[in-house]
């Protein structure tokens, strides 16, 4: 079951609607530990003083911004909550956008925003106005010393608040500098091509599809390593020369494409012819 990460108010116009925020994401992620290779003995990292190679507790240890090299201002925990902005519980909704005008370079982290005890009234008469609408949320909020742009937008029953980065965070596509500046117009067939490349991939998102197949893979071999077993490296795949003919690679690809709808057909076909002579032999045996 979930527990709530944090819990404030939703704050639009005179309108204030207690909510619990929840992760919204369970990343899957493999840690591994450092081991003294002689005897497998776990090797544990100390916070050291270079100056005389002490190890510093944690009582002991403060935060410092460095405003020259090796110079520090020394700021307190206490400090950092002094100045924190007198809404810090409140997620204080700025303006309402069209979705699909964000950019998703702008989205970081998701969570759910779920109604506090007494709020369901107002956090599902929000939700409606907002599916209706179609817009999406633009507020801001504190946490953990930081304060964050989000967006909120209706999924299903309830809110999702997305972290976003400020713009002066996102890094323009403009100042890549393998980018050339003149690009000459596309070829029309070559296009023609591509597209129709485009549209024989083309269909519905369907997120259950897509597994991290290198987690799995990582979490097979060390299973079997566990129970003793031997590993055996994988044959390296070999990357495809660069395209020389942009035109055959297009033809070769959808070609390839038409071949692997026709076989799923096919085997499909093939299935149900299976499946309808069983259930007339079934029959027939049955009277």
């Amino acid at each position: 079951m979930p527990r709530p990460m944090w819990s404030g108010s939703i704050s639009f116009g005179l309108v204030n609607i207690p909510v619990k925020l929840y992760n919204a994401v369970k990343k899957k992620s493999i840690h591994f530990n450092q081991l003294r290779k002689s005897d497998g003995c776990r090797i544990r990292l100390k916070k050291v003083c270079p100056s005389d190679g002490a190890e510093v507790p944690a009582d002991n240890i403060v935060k410092g911004y460095e405003i020259s090299p090796e110079q520090y201002v020394i700021v307190t925990s206490e400090e950092l909550e002094a100045i924190q902005p007198q809404n810090a519980r409140t997620i204080a909704i700025e303006d309402f956008v069209k979705l699909e005008q964000i950019d998703p370079l702008y989205y970081n982290s998701c969570y759910y925003l779920a109604p506090d005890k007494g709020a369901g009234k107002a956090y599902f008469l929000l939700l409606a106005a907002m599916q209706n609408t179609g817009k999406v949320a633009i507020a801001r909020v504190v946490m953990r010393n930081k304060e964050y742009l989000t967006a909120i937008r209706p999924t299903g029953k309830a809110l999702a608040l997305s972290t976003m980065h400020f713009a002066d965070e996102v890094i323009a596509a403009t100042e890549l500098e393998e980018l050339p500046t003149e690009v000459a117009e596309p070829n029309k067939k070559e296009l023609a091509m591509a597209e129709q490349l485009i549209e024989s991939l083309a269909t519905g998102f369907e997120p259950d599809k897509y597994h991290d197949q290198y987690y799995q893979q990582v979490m097979d071999m060390l299973e079997k390593k566990a129970e003793g077993q031997t590993v055996i490296s994988q044959p390296e795949v070999k990357e495809g020369g660069k395209v020389i003919d942009l035109m055959a690679a297009l033809e070769a690809s959808i070609s390839a494409i038409k071949g692997q709808n026709d076989s799923s057909k096919a085997k499909k076909q093939g299935i149900a012819e299976k499946a309808s002579t069983t259930a007339k032999r079934k029959k027939a045996s049955a009277q």
